[in-house]
């Protein structure tokens, strides 16, 4: 499963996305937790602002 998907996100409108991983604190524990998401290549920017 994880070949097909990153031969998709290699391959035709994969590669106008970008990983965004962040560390937040977790308000409940206190321990850091990533935050990952997909963004569109044109909204890193205004997504890493947040």
């Amino acid at each position: 499963m994880a070949k097909k998907t990153v031969a998709t996100l290699k391959t035709g409108d994969g590669r106008t996305y970008s990983k965004i991983v962040r560390v937040v604190k977790s308000p409940k524990t206190g321990a850091y937790i990533f935050q990952e998401e997909m963004v569109p290549n044109e909204q890193v920017k205004a997504a890493l602002a947040k």
